[in-house]
């Protein structure tokens, strides 16, 4: 059990991922901070559940203005706060829209993960560093993919997760600091992004059956992808900075399915026919396509103990439920997270 007040810091904190992962941390007794961008809207609606006021004395979560293009003030924030953990989950990380913004992608994917780590060494904290790495990578390589499966990348941000995978790999091994990548296959949940193809068919299908909706349009239906559930894999992320010697590792289910098979359990979930409502649209397609990516986590299971409960089908139930349970029109503008002056 880690120290009450043992600290970490989470890049990308708003996002699906890194709300499950403060959900845990804070669980465990961490103190929490998160690093968000400053716009012109809030986007903290992910963790408002998990938030108090910042100026109380026992506030344990705290979130922090920053962008990762701005490596100064990321090493103000990392000397002001001094982490003994961090967890990099910021980017760019819709793997169609990067081949519309390759170069934001490379900039915020890729070099964002370096300006983190030189400001780690920079500053000489004694950290622990977790690079949040992709199946993506592995591209047309062969499943299954395993920590040794050579990469491929087929789009821009999968090339721009290969280059903060090898950077981290390379702070690793020339300045000594503990820094992992946790190369996690697909992983999703209610909290997914609305664009991502699997939160976008569960969503149709609740509203396809309320009658709030009638067509869904999709593109490839063939590609295969090893789904697991983020709350799950937000714990192996943890366990991978509780090891005394950093490492890679796959975290994945070890199974397959296709996106038409996705499409099979939320709509029949729901009581629909998908073939009756869904449509083809060619611009959904990507310039390169990945056929079928399938992990091999058994070193995860093996070092870590860590073993995936919800497999794809069971998945699908629980985000279509989500889904389902919506009352439409019930949602109101998020109460805007404040923020500390730091």
């Amino acid at each position: 059990m880690p120290h009450p007040r043992r600290t970490a810091l989470i890049t990308g904190i708003t996002g699906q991922d890194g709300s499950y992962l403060a959900e845990l941390l804070l669980e465990k007794g961490y103190e929490v901070h998160g690093l968000i961008r400053r716009s012109s809207t809030f986007s903290t609606t992910r963790i408002e559940h998990l938030y108090q006021d910042p100026h109380e004395s026992d506030a344990r979560l705290r979130l922090h203005y920053g962008d990762l293009a701005d490596g100064s003030r990321i090493t103000t924030l990392l000397e002001q706060i001094q982490p003994a953990e961090v967890y990099h989950l910021a980017a760019q990380s819709h793997v169609r829209v990067s081949f519309d913004e390759p170069e934001f992608t490379g900039t915020t994917t890729g070099l964002g993960t370096t300006r983190l780590l030189e400001a780690i060494r920079m500053t000489g904290l004694p950290c622990r560093f977790y690079q949040a790495s992709s199946s993506e990578m592995y591209g047309i390589t062969a499943p299954p993919q395993s920590e040794s499966t050579p990469f491929h990348p087929r789009s821009p941000y999968a090339a721009a997760k290969v280059y903060a995978y090898w950077i981290t790999r390379n702070y690793r091994e020339a300045y000594g600091i503990h820094a992992v990548n946790g190369i996690l296959f697909n992983h999703e949940s209610p909290r997914r992004g609305e664009t991502f193809v699997t939160r976008k068919i569960a969503r149709a299908a609740a509203r396809i059956a309320r009658g709030e909706q009638e067509l869904l349009h999709l593109g490839n239906l063939e590609a295969r992808r090893d789904w697991g559930y983020a709350p799950e894999y937000v714990d192996a992320m943890w366990r991978m900075l509780q090891t005394d010697t950093p490492d890679d590792y796959v975290v994945a289910t070890g199974t397959s399915y296709s996106v038409r098979d996705f499409l099979t359990f939320c709509f029949e979930h729901a009581g629909l026919d998908w073939e009756r409502h869904v449509r083809f649209d060619e611009r959904y397609l990507r310039p390169a396509e990945v056929p079928d990516l399938i992990g091999d986590a058994s070193k995860a299971e093996r070092e870590l103990g860590w073993k995936p409960a919800v497999l794809t089908p069971e998945l699908a139930r629980i985000m279509t439920d989500a889904e389902l349970a919506e009352v439409p029109g019930a949602r109101t503008p998020a109460t805007p997270v404040r923020q500390t002056q730091s």
